[in-house]
């Protein structure tokens, strides 16, 4: 599950506003917003394309380890010569 300050932290890492988001997910920028603010619980599948969205743009989420559950950029990777 996505919690809205990992939505948050990783429309940052991206440079995404709520409307990128939105965009690259298909779904309305107010369930973006609503997810962000905390003031509903989006479905299932509502979080299942959010976070496809992100992966796609090479987002990583990180699960509770102790230290809370987080965001990062997946490593590029390159091509050996």
């Amino acid at each position: 599950m996505i919690n809205p300050a990992q939505c948050r932290a990783a429309r940052g890492l991206l440079a995404w506003s709520q409307h990128d988001l939105a965009r690259s997910a298909g779904i309305g920028i107010v369930t973006v917003h609503q997810l962000e603010a905390g003031t509903s619980e989006p479905r299932r599948a509502t979080l299942d394309v959010i976070r496809r969205a992100f992966e796609a743009a090479g987002v990583e989420f990180i699960d509770e380890n102790g230290g809370g559950p987080g965001v990062r950029l997946r490593k590029a990777h390159r091509a050996k010569p």
